[in-house]
Parts: structure tokens; C-alpha cells; sequence
């Protein structure tokens, strides 16, 4: 980074890594030349092989988070580290570290709290197939359920202000951190911004720690518990609507017997049938109340985002943003 935009930033490069010795000491090297006067900090989450030392080596800051998982590496980053400009890749050499100019770049001259890397090329290496099969599926369910603001909601590859990191509540253990980052982006409309970037192999020796199954279930299970959480009016309404069904399933044959005959010979059905009713009924009014719980969450949220400071906003002369907005070489897609 040669151009002033960044001078008297603060820049903090996290990489969360497990497992990484093969491909780090080249990734922190990478991220050292691109951008000189970053913190390149590396968290070993209990890496049976080298790859604290030879981050270390490399000259990278390395602390260690015992909680096996990225979402907890990741709120442990954010917690521990006080910067401007967060910068998060992995540590496996698929993202390239020149590119991190230009996220930080487009962060700043789009005046955004997050960039997300979308990534090119995810399925030129055959290996990669299924997830990226899984990463269209659960695009096309983010957009369904959250909204269209995001296109990759798993690329690893982003950028954040300070305003973005020290609100973010984290709560995630996994893989699934980045879909939490995307809803928490969509339900505050805070201003994102996506700039497609290539995405590489890994290099031989080095291995995805990501289960195509169990990390699967597990961000459905996201998906669920936050549509609850940020969307509790939709998520109920269709617990109620499926309870409401089974009702009328159970429900319907024994009207039917009562308007011919007269009599009602299968009380069970009938009782089993009304107890649905009443539960539908229960889950629907939850769901009315829970809304406006959750619209005053997302109130305190707000006002909680808009209490931090950014600095990489108030630091910039306004009258720079044009000449530079003209350096950055990608077209980043404005979604909110």
C-alpha cells in the first residue's frame, strides 16, 4: 500500500489458524510485504504441528485460543485487538495476500463496515465441488430468509472497521461464524460492499479442516436458531402453520363424520386434533410477541453500533475520497 489513504491507521491482519504449518510462514510473509505497517496477528487454535512457530518466525504475533472452532478464535480476535481496520483471511494460502490493499482500500472509499472478498474460481479444483454445491444452496437460503445482501456468505477473505468488530456479538463456535457476520451485516443495515477476488488452490501437504455434513448441519442449524432470534414473527408463524395443518389433518375426517351421521365416534382424534389447534395458536401469538422483543434488540444493537467510533472514517479528509475512489481497480457491488 504506497498511496496516503491508510497513514496514521491502525491495520490488524487476523489469521485464525489450525493446523496450517505448511502454508503460514508464506502467508504472513505475504501479508507483511502488502501492507508494511500492519499487526499480523495468528491464532493457533491447538495446532497439533508447527504452525505457531513458524508464524512466529515469519514475524507474526501468535497467541493461542484453547476453545477448539473459528467462531471462537474469531471472537477471541475480536476482543483482544483494538485497531482501525481489521483485516481476516485463512491461513491456507487460497487467499492471496496482495489483494488486502484493495479490500481495505474499497472499506475506506466506500465507506463501508464491511468488505467481503467473494471468491472467483472457487470450483476449479475438483475437491471443492461438493462445498461449493453446499455454498449455493445456502446463498440461495440466506437470500431467501435475510435478504440479498450478500452473494458468498462463507468467504473468509474480509475486511471491518472498528465500528463493525466491537459490535459484533460473536456468538458462533464454527464454521458457521461467517453466516453470523452476514445476518448481523443484513439486520442492521450497516453499509457492506462486495469485491470479487480470486480464490486459490492449497498447496500440497495442506488439508481443508471443513466437514462437507457435520459443518453443514451445523450452519442450518444456524440459519435456524438466527431466523429465530432476528425473524421470530416469520420463523413462528411457519412452526404454526405446520401445526396448524396436522390440525386440519386430524380434524377434517372427523367433521366429516359428524355432518353425515351425526355422532362423533373418534373422540381421541377429535381431542388430539383440537390440542393442535390450540398449539398453533400458542406458537402464532409467540411469535407476535417475540417480533417485538426482537425489534427491540435490534434497536439496542443499533444504537450500540452507532456509539463506537470509526476511525477510519473520522481520520479521512472527505475532499481525498474522489482521487482515490478512481485507484480502485475493482467494482465493488454496493448492497447496502
Amino acid at each position: 500500500m504506497t498511496d496516503g489513504l491508510l497513514e496514521g491507521l491502525e491495520i490488524a491482519v487476523l489469521l485464525p489458524c489450525y493446523n496450517e504449518a505448511a502454508t503460514i510462514g508464506e502467508v504472513v510473509a505475504g501479508f507483511r510485504a502488502a501492507i508494511p505497517s500492519a499487526r499480523i496477528y495468528v491464532y493457533d487454535n491447538n495446532s497439533k504441528d508447527q504452525t505457531a512457530l513458524r508464524a512466529a518466525l515469519a514475524g507474526a504475533i501468535v497467541v493461542r485460543e484453547p476453545r477448539q472452532g473459528k467462531g471462537h478464535v474469531v471472537r477471541r480476535m475480536f476482543s483482544d485487538i483494538d485497531a482501525d481496520i481489521y483485516l481476516m483471511a485463512d491461513g491456507d494460502g487460497t487467499y492471496s495476500p496482495n489483494d488486502g490493499p484493495e479490500l481495505i482500500r474499497t472499506l475506506l472509499t466506500e465507506r463501508c463496515d464491511m468488505v467481503v472478498g467473494t471468491r472467483r474460481g472457487v470450483t476449479d479444483d475438483a475437491g471443492r465441488r461438493g462445498h461449493a454445491f453446499g455454498n449455493s444452496i445456502f446463498n440461495t437460503l440466506y437470500k431467501t430468509i435475510f435478504g440479498n445482501d450478500f452473494t458468498d456468505i462463507f468467504s473468509g477473505y474480509r475486511a471491518f472497521s472498528r465500528r463493525f468488530a466491537k459490535s459484533f456479538p460473536a456468538m458462533s463456535g464454527g464454521f458457521e461464524i461467517e453466516t453470523e457476520m452476514s445476518v448481523h451485516a443484513s439486520v442492521l443495515k450497516i453499509p457492506v460492499t462486495e469485491l470479487a477476488l480470486d480464490y486459490g488452490r492449497r498447496p500440497e501437504g495442506s488439508h481443508s479442516k471443513l466437514s462437507t455434513f457435520k459443518d453443514g448441519a451445523k450452519i442450518l442449524w444456524m440459519f435456524a436458531m438466527l431466523m429465530k432470534e432476528t425473524r421470530p414473527f416469520t420463523f413462528f408463524s411457519y412452526l404454526g402453520g405446520i401445526t396448524l395443518a396436522l390440525s386440519m389433518m386430524f380434524m377434517v375426517p372427523v367433521l366429516n363424520e359428524y355432518f353425515l351421521t351425526g355422532l362423533v365416534t373418534r373422540m381421541p382424534t377429535w381431542v388430539l386434533a383440537m390440542a393442535l389447534m390450540m398449539m398453533a395458536l400458542m406458537i402464532f401469538s409467540a411469535g407476535v410477541i417475540l417480533d417485538s422483543v426482537a425489534r427491540g434488540r435490534a434497536e439496542q444493537k443499533r444504537f450500540h453500533y452507532m456509539s463506537i467510533t470509526s476511525a477510519s472514517r473520522d481520520r479521512l479528509d472527505p475532499a481525498v475520497l474522489p482521487s482515490q475512489a478512481g485507484k480502485t481497480a475493482g467494482k465493488p457491488r454496493k448492497v447496502a
